[in-house]
């Protein structure tokens, strides 16, 4: 494939517009195939009326050890319902028909690696997905998979922990789209409060890339959003989501819920 003759990025896109009107992207994190397949794609196509930037989709992992309990039994019941990766591709190719939203994977490197990473980032590609994070891929087994992404023009999204410190340059070097800062240490998860001194910790991120930065964990309400807006390009919210999802008794009642829980979210972004 000739990178000459690949488009712009569409994360690149839509950060690159938010910077010029000093707006904040909104990115939302659920799980594909939760509680179904079909659901899985109309919020998407909700999310970005609702005033989502980008929306990551979770391939299903039996052991997804970054996550807590919303999202591993979010994960669960989609594995529970036999969804497989290649659902998840054809609900995006589908999906790509009404929304140029950019998407992105995030899949844990097992799944990566027994589907064949070159078929899988071609195939995420040809679907129509612009980034993917791989949580538990390390440093230093990251070249291979960078340069499958790179040569198709899918972004490899760092992520970085407020443990990283002399790491982030090596991590955050040579990839693409927007930096993962997660906000604290442990797993996914409504939290209360971030203890992390955020604004140290970004600026920490800032001395080594230009890249956006978008924090993720634990982002619950809109004061938290209020709290960390200043400090990076991004707001990151995915447990609140699934959780919503997860107590909702109907397609309906979870889109609603969904809805209304972005609304709030966005009106302070």
């Amino acid at each position: 494939m000739n990178m000459a003759n690949l488009p712009i990025n569409r994360i690149d896109m839509v950060f690159n517009g938010l910077r010029r009107r000093g707006k904040k992207a909104l990115i939302t994190y659920i799980i594909g195939g939760d509680p179904d397949i079909d659901i899985t794609a109309d919020l998407i196509v909700e999310m970005e009326k609702w005033g989502a930037d980008v929306i990551e989709l979770g391939i299903p992992y039996s052991d997804p050890l970054a996550d807590g309990p919303v999202i591993q039994r979010a994960s669960a019941r989609a594995l529970n319902r036999g969804i497989k990766i290649a659902d998840i591709m054809n609900m995006v190719r589908s999906v790509r028909q009404v929304t140029q939203i950019p998407l992105v994977y995030l899949a844990y490197y097992n799944s990566v690696f027994k589907y064949g990473i070159e078929r899988f980032v071609k195939e995420a590609y040809d679907a129509g997905i612009d980034g993917i994070i791989i949580p538990d891929l390390p440093l230093e087994e990251r070249g291979e998979v960078f340069d499958i992404t790179k040569r198709y023009g899918v972004h490899l999204i760092p992520l970085v922990a407020p443990t990283s410190h002399e790491r982030i340059p090596k991590i955050v070097e040579n990839a693409g789209g927007f930096v993962y800062c997660v906000s604290t240490t442990g797993v996914t998860g409504e939290r209360e409060k971030i203890q992390t001194d955020i604004k140290a910790y970004m600026e920490e991120v800032s001395r080594y890339t230009d890249m956006p930065k978008a924090i993720g964990f634990g982002i619950s309400n809109r004061d938290m959003v209020l709290q960390l807006k200043d400090y990076c390009d991004g707001i990151i919210v995915g447990s609140a989501i699934v959780s919503l999802m997860e107590k909702a008794e109907s397609r309906d009642e979870a889109l609603e819920r969904v809805g209304q829980f972005m609304k709030n979210m966005r009106e302070v972004l």
